[in-house]
């Protein structure tokens, strides 16, 4: 899985089991048929398909465990080549011509998951035909053309920072890099019997900053967003007949059925036995 620094590429690969861990480039990895989990230095990461996440350059692992193969597609982005794009959309064109070779300052992307977008989508699609065509400038020009959407996006991100309260630019910068933490721990963990303490623990805040903040940026408490995601994911296991409500409750971290029911009641309107019933008469 190691190669140079000094050159962009891609990898493709299908498994059911993997795991590995070292240090890697600037890269963005996406998944179809399953999801992977990762862990870097800024913290824990589910990628499902659909999304895709962003790694910043360093140490990382990389753990598969499903029933069925794991189809990856990940681009790498060799060291300073994020940079000398960010240089050509930031500074003047007088700049430009004026020292064209000169070394802007480092990036730090936002380690997170993103939705693919429509246009993500299209830039994937056409960077999967560079495994077939032998290394050219065209070759070279998609992966310019893909890092300036990802520099766009990050643009972007960096102006939602702005609803953030605080006065220092660089310090609502940091708190949004702690709460997406907390967020995409949530997202990769919201399973296990997650705590406030864990989670704050993760994002490096307190517990009261962190539920005053993560509702001020996502609308909801760290606690709604879990009971959120476990409901989405109870509905789907309830399709399963194989599955008891029981199985169903301790797969997504409740203690008991009790615990499991009433949450399910208070978000959806009724018992997951009765909503299973309603999905198989329907399906039926």
């Amino acid at each position: 899985m190691k190669q140079p620094n000094s050159s962009n590429y891609i990898l493709q690969a299908k498994s059911d089991k993997f795991h590995w861990e070292g240090v890697g480039q600037l890269s963005i990895k996406t998944f179809m048929n399953g999801k992977a989990f990762y862990k870097t230095s800024r913290g824990y990461f589910c990628v499902e398909e659909g999304r895709y996440l962003l790694v910043n350059d360093g140490p990382y692992t990389i753990t598969i465990e499903e029933d069925q193969q794991v189809e990856s597609f990940c681009i790498f982005f060799k060291k300073g080549f994020a940079e000398d794009t960010y240089r050509t959309l930031n500074d003047s064109p007088n700049q430009l011509i004026t020292d064209p070779f000169k070394r802007s300052r480092p990036i730090e992307f936002f380690e997170r998951t993103y939705e693919i977008t429509p246009s993500i989508a299209r830039q994937i699609q056409m960077s999967q035909r560079l495994e077939i065509y032998p290394k050219d400038n065209w070759c070279e020009e998609q992966y310019h053309i893909f890092m300036e959407n990802l520099l766009t996006s990050h643009f972007q991100h960096l102006k939602r920072t702005e609803s953030i309260h605080a006065v220092k630019h660089s310090t609502r910068e940091e708190i949004y890099r702690r709460i997406t933490i907390a967020h995409e721990y949530i997202r990769a963990c919201y399973h296990n019997a997650l705590t406030l303490e864990d989670i704050s623990m993760v994002a490096c805040l307190s517990q009261n900053h962190l539920i005053r903040t993560y509702s001020q940026y996502y609308g909801k408490t760290p606690h709604r967003h879990i009971s959120e995601l476990r409901i989405e994911k109870a509905k789907k296991l309830l399709k399963d007949r194989n599955l008891s409500v029981t199985d169903i409750t301790f797969e997504l971290g409740y203690q008991n059925p009790v615990s499991f029911s009433k949450m399910f009641k208070q978000f959806v309107g009724c018992s997951p036995t009765f909503y299973r019933k309603k999905v198989i008469l329907e399906k039926n």
